[in-house]
Parts: structure tokens; C-alpha cells; sequence
């Protein structure tokens, strides 16, 4: 626990970065490019071909004269361009998410690794293939698990348990792999899944929970057509805000769970130290008559000091 709080914070902190804050930028940048270059080409010709399709309409051409009596207006003249925005708008949504998804992971993994770990080795045992498939076999066991547990939506509690729990197992698969990709090897990378499956696991439904919070404010802007316009940016400038969270979280997780990993790995694997035996001097070859024939340093006998000699006798006068 105390290192999904410790990798919790920190990635809450690198949120404020500089990098970051332009990132989750992206998506709205890239949505209004597209939605300017979309409407300049195709703007006229799919409110006509609405239009039309409106006028064909029997059914919805009463209830648009029923609605006219009652005093609402010509309906009809802002219904075509509210439908194809409608139509559009979540198009251009996704596609500019899968684009900043794209774009955002490497950058904040490398943007942890360079600032926290810059001396963790890349063993790159994932390449692009093979995270592609993993998101997409991922991806499709969730679809399939939510298919299938449908009908326990219908009890109340299991439909605040379920659908994220499924979510969450997706959000940990994919970006768990994506933060271990570069650095960690494919031996690595299962120990690690395996190891923390069940903490990897809370971060993805608490990361799951997080991301519905833009789901109601898009259906807000759907439900109010007048704030449409304004809270459909700032719900994808949530949802922005939320992935690249979750990114750096699982990120911060993952190194750091590798670099302590491979302490182990390296501990376990160093030789066992041998201890020195003491120190013990050992008797010269030989039989012991001959060590005692042999002095190897020979007897030197030190005599007293002379005594000086006496003083003479002074003259006699």
C-alpha cells in the first residue's frame, strides 16, 4: 500500500508539470483543427443531405408541425445543424483521444524515467507489435466480460461493481504493459504482473471510477444543447487530465516495483561471501631435532656497558 500512495503523489505532482499541462491541451487543439477543416469541406453539403433526410421523414415532419403549432418555431432549420453536430462531434472526440493516447504515453514515460530513473537499463521486451495485440486481445476479453454480465446489471449493486471492475482489470492490463515496455524484459514483466496483480488491479478501478467523472459532464452538454458547445471541451479536457494521471501512476509503479526487482534479482544472484579462516602460523618441515640444531636468527650475547675509567689524581705542589 505504501508504495500505490508514494506512486499516488507523485503522479498527482506531475500533473503540474509544464510538459503535462501542454499535453492534456492537445486533444482540444486537434479538435478544433479538425472540426475547422471538416466544416470548411463538408459543412453545407451534410446539413443539405440532413435536411433532406428530414423532409423524407413523415413521422418527424408531424411532430415538427405539431411543434410549430404549439408556437416553437421553424424547428426544422436548427434541427439539420444541431444533428450533424451531434453526429460528429463524437468522432472527432475519439479520434483526437486515440491520437493524444498515442502520442502521450511515450512522452510521460519517458519523461519519468528521465527524471526519476534515469539509471534503469531498457531491456525493451515489448515492442509496438506486440503491445497492439496485447491491447486488442485485452480489450476484446473486457467486451466479451461485459457482454456476458449484462444481465447482472440489472441488480443494483452489481452495476457499481461490475462494469468498473472489468474496466479496471483492462485500464491495469494496458497500462501496465505500456509503462514495463521499454524498460523491463518479457521475464521481467510477467513476474511483475503476477507479483502486484492485485494492487495494479485497485489502481485500475480507482483510475476507472476517476474517468466517469467527464461522462457527466457530456451528459450534461447533451442534455442542454446551449452549453453543448462549452462542456463537451472541458469534459475532454478532463478526461485528458485523468489518462495522463493514470499514466504517470501506473508508470511510477511499475519503475519503481522493476528497480526493486532487479535489487533482488541481483542480491540473489552475487556469490555468498566466504569467510576467512584465522590466522595460524605452521610448524617448519621437518623432524623437531632439527628445528632445534637450526636457530635461524643466531644467539647474540649482549655484555654491560664499560664502566668509565677514574679520574686522575690531581698533582702534588
Amino acid at each position: 500500500m505504501g508504495q500505490i500512495f508514494d506512486s499516488f503523489w507523485r503522479a498527482t505532482a506531475y500533473c503540474l508539470h509544464p510538459r503535462v499541462i501542454a499535453l492534456s491541451f492537445l486533444p482540444l487543439v486537434l479538435m478544433a483543427t479538425l472540426s475547422l477543416g471538416l466544416g470548411y469541406f463538408f459543412w453545407e453539403p451534410a446539413k443539405l443531405w440532413v435536411t433532406e433526410w428530414l423532409d423524407a421523414s413523415a413521422l418527424l415532419n408531424t411532430m415538427l408541425a405539431w411543434l410549430q403549432g404549439l408556437g416553437l418555431g421553424n424547428l426544422k432549420a436548427a434541427l439539420a445543424p444541431l444533428v450533424v453536430i451531434f453526429a460528429v462531434t463524437p468522432l472527432i472526440v475519439l479520434l483526437s483521444l486515440l491520437v493524444v493516447a498515442a502520442m502521450m504515453t511515450p512522452a510521460l514515460i519517458s519523461l519519468v524515467s528521465d527524471r526519476r530513473f534515469p539509471s534503469l537499463e531498457k531491456k525493451r521486451g515489448g515492442s509496438l507489435i506486440v503491445s497492439v495485440f496485447w491491447s486488442l486481445g485485452s480489450t476484446l476479453l473486457a467486451l466479451v466480460a461485459l457482454i456476458i454480465s449484462m444481465p447482472l446489471w440489472l441488480v443494483p449493486p452489481l452495476i457499481l461493481i461490475l462494469p468498473p471492475l472489468i474496466w479496471g482489470w483492462l485500464t491495469y492490463r494496458v497500462m501496465a504493459f505500456d509503462a514495463l515496455a521499454d524498460h523491463a524484459s518479457a521475464d521481467e514483466r510477467r513476474t511483475l504482473l503476477q507479483r502486484h496483480r492485485g494492487a495494479l488491479l485497485a489502481m485500475g478501478i480507482v483510475t476507472g471510477y476517476l474517468g466517469a467523472a467527464p461522462s457527466i459532464l457530456w451528459a450534461s452538454g447533451a442534455l442542454v444543447a446551449a452549453a453543448f458547445v462549452i462542456l463537451v471541451p472541458v469534459a475532454i479536457w478532463i478526461y485528458t487530465l485523468v489518462f495522463a494521471f493514470s499514466s504517470l501512476w501506473f508508470t511510477h509503479f511499475c519503475l519503481a516495483a522493476l528497480e526493486k526487482l532487479r535489487i533482488e534479482t541481483a542480491a540473489a544472484e552475487a556469490p555468498p561471501a566466504v569467510p576467512m579462516a584465522p590466522y595460524k602460523p605452521t610448524a617448519p618441515a621437518g623432524p623437531p631435532e632439527l628445528h632445534e640444531r637450526i636457530d635461524p636468527l643466531p644467539h647474540v650475547e649482549v655484555l654491560p656497558p664499560a664502566e668509565p675509567p677514574p679520574p686522575n689524581p690531581p698533582p702534588h705542589g
